[in-house]
């Protein structure tokens, strides 16, 4: 009886070697958009205000229309059943990193036109660029503040620290300082 659980315990293990259950995240400085179109993507900057109403709304396109929570999970951590298999895992909307090296653009041309090698579907045909914008600031919301600027208008630093078009400086500032150790972006 032992050695038979033994085993079994074991095959289970082995198992999950080969199929992990909890795939890995794609390290947060790489863009999930093709080379060929990361210019335009972090030109792009959304027409709607910061606000709470429009954060609500997009709670709403979330949890129903856009069905993110499947994949994203109810609290945007990528943990969602419809994530569990995916490899990359879903973005996990409450690293630091995710908004810092992002450009809000980059982020509306994923959900719009999906990520290559990935299991983000383009949702361009689901939702208006509206709605794509609104449940964005939704997602932003999971943040809760982490990382410098909290969730103010950014542009990204993108790659290595640099900024989008214009200069953008990422959610760190004008010097993009991280504000301690852990501060970006180490995979949590």
């Amino acid at each position: 009886m032992v050695f038979k659980l033994g085993l079994g315990m074991i095959a289970m293990g082995a198992s999950l070697l080969v199929n992990p259950v909890f795939a890995a995240e794609r390290h947060i400085m790489e863009p999930r958009v093709p080379a060929d179109k990361l210019k335009e993507a972090r030109a792009l900057v959304s027409p709607l205000p910061d606000s709470p109403e429009i954060v609500e709304q997009g709670k709403i396109i979330y949890e129903g229309k856009g069905t993110c929570f499947n994949c994203h999970g109810k609290t945007g951590r990528g943990d969602g059943p419809g994530g569990l298999s995916l490899n990359p895992s879903p973005r996990n909307f409450w690293h630091h990193g995710m908004w810092r090296h992002r450009s809000e653009g980059e982020i509306f041309w994923v959900i719009k036109h999906g990520s290559p090698g990935t299991g983000m579907i383009p949702f361009g045909g689901l939702l208006s660029d509206e709605e794509i914008w609104t449940v964005m600031q939704y997602e932003r919301s999971f943040s809760m503040g982490r990382g410098p600027g909290g969730m103010g208008r950014h542009r990204g630093m993108g790659p290595m620290g640099h900024g989008g078009p214009g200069g953008g400086h990422g959610m760190g500032g004008p010097h993009g300082r991280h504000s301690g150790p852990d501060e970006c972006c180490q995979e949590k």
